[in-house]
């Protein structure tokens, strides 16, 4: 039975921490015990490392008993420098910022650090169809693999989405997988290459976590490219400019299928007399536009992306037609909640930068009650202040520090609140919302002062919206 040890930092001053084993490229640590950090460890043991996991929260009870189960080593509520500083490598979870105190001491002993997206790609043949960009990501991640799941792939879906890409690799032996990356996964991926890589698009996002340099949070959007060959594809949007920019600079050798709105040139998907067309060596799909499940332009771009994907995969047009026509969309994306005294509410929780929030109020078609705020990531609120102006009668700020957000909005609009939970933002909202109007959570921020998560913030949404 392997041995099992779970370091409490009160059992901590017992140990001579420096008796262990010295720096050995077999040995991995793994920061973070989440679902990225707990999968790659169990990936690590399996392929006979010696696995020490280490997080500086404590780790749910999930993660903790698959830990134990494999007999993986941990510690939790710290970080214990002795046993992660004699690594040979160590796999962070993208949560962890570069400036965190032990990456820092990580980086000067000039120990690599990767994603587990890089290590689970050591250890797998299956071919990979990853999706990036600051905006549509995940909805285009769950339409391509409904598409795949459907057409009766042997499919796993991964990232930011599914379960760890490393357990599924340990567990799961899929022939596709269908990944989700951030910024923060890509920044720790080297090797790896995806078969088909989807950009969807750039705007800022995340810039705190990138010296609030745009070129370097580009920089990093674009490392989904590397190592990719003209056997490859790569699919995006050629009219955001960032990328046609970027892709004109970096001349890839990747076979390029551009996507457009309208017909132009190079496009090999793009719309038509009312109709979806895509265009790949293995032939041309067409589709009636109405037929399609999911609505808005920024929609249409996530459809003809997976159409794009599931077309150079040849699954059949039959396929690729009842998938895109019976998806049901993902939760806390423009997710409809209820309808209370003819008022409209709407959770868009997932919006977590203002370009998410600029697409959801173009979709608003009746005057809107719009509530943002959180943790602000370098936003600038320029971007949405034409579509406020235009579509929203009342701002309710939810938040913690909401100064950012009262001195760009504060005159501009009549009607400005303040609600410091979720359950005081709805009773302001019902109070402020007439028949005929939306209430729409679509926070342009991150949620982590006063949430859990986005999905936290979703959810707690949708509950108060429920008990009115």
């Amino acid at each position: 039975m392997a041995q099992f040890i779970n370091i409490s930092p009160k059992e901590n001053s017992g140990l001579n921490l420096f008796d262990f084993a010295p720096l050995t490229l077999k040995r991995i640590v793994v920061l973070g015990g989440g679902e990225s950090g707990a999968g790659a460890a169990v990936l690590a043991k399996k392929q006979g490392f010696d696995v020490f996991l280490s997080d500086s929260s404590e780790i749910k009870p999930k993660y903790r008993d698959m830990l134990i189960e494999y007999g993986i080593a941990f510690e939790e509520m710290q970080h214990t420098e002795a046993l992660i500083l004699n690594a040979g490598e160590i796999i962070k979870s993208p949560g962890i910022p570069d400036k965190a105190p032990i990456i820092q001491k990580i980086k000067a002993q000039k120990i690599p650090v990767i994603s587990e997206i890089e290590f689970g790609g050591r250890y797998t043949n299956a071919k990979t169809i990853c999706i990036t960009g600051s905006n549509g990501k995940t909805t285009t991640t769950m339409l391509t693999y409904h598409i795949l799941k459907e057409a009766g792939l042997h499919v796993g879906l991964a990232g930011n989405v599914g379960d760890s890409f490393a357990l599924q690799v340990a567990e799961k032996n899929y022939d596709y997988y269908v990944i989700e990356l951030s910024s923060f996964q890509l920044d720790g991926m080297y090797d790896f290459k995806a078969d088909i890589a989807i950009l969807l698009n750039i705007t800022p996002d995340h810039l705190d976590r990138y010296n609030y340099e745009m070129q370097n949070y580009v920089d990093s959007k674009l490392r989904i490219l590397q190592n990719q060959t003209e056997d490859d594809a790569f699919i995006y949007w050629m009219d955001d400019p960032i990328v046609s920019r970027e892709i004109e600079k970096l001349k890839p050798k990747v076979t390029l299928y551009p996507f457009a709105e309208k017909k132009e040139a190079g496009a090999k998907a793009y719309t038509e007399n009312h109709k979806i067309n895509i265009e790949t060596p293995n032939g041309k799909f067409t589709m009636e536009e109405e037929l399609v499940a999911l609505t808005g332009t920024h929609n249409l771009y996530n459809s003809l992306a997976s159409g794009i994907a599931a077309k150079l995969l040849d699954i059949k047009d039959d396929n690729i037609r009842r998938s895109l026509s019976d998806f049901k969309g993902v939760e806390h994306r423009l997710e409809k909640v209820a309808r209370v005294r003819g008022v409209e509410y709407i959770n868009d929780s997932k919006a977590t930068n203002v370009n998410s929030c600029w697409y959801a109020l173009q979709s608003m078609k009746t005057p809107t009650v719009l509530i943002l705020g959180g943790t602000d990531k370098g936003n600038d609120y320029k971007e949405i202040e034409s579509l406020v102006l235009n579509k929203c009668h009342a701002l309710i700020f939810l938040g913690v520090d909401n100064s950012k957000l009262h001195a760009f909005f504060d005159g501009k609009i009549d009607t400005i609140r303040e609600a410091g939970s979720m359950q005081e933002a709805i009773e302001q909202a019902y109070e402020i919302a007439q028949k005929g109007d939306t209430v729409l959570l679509s926070p342009c921020c991150a949620s982590f002062d006063l949430f859990q998560n986005y999905e936290d913030r979703g959810r707690q949404f949708k509950d108060c919206v429920r008990k009115l």
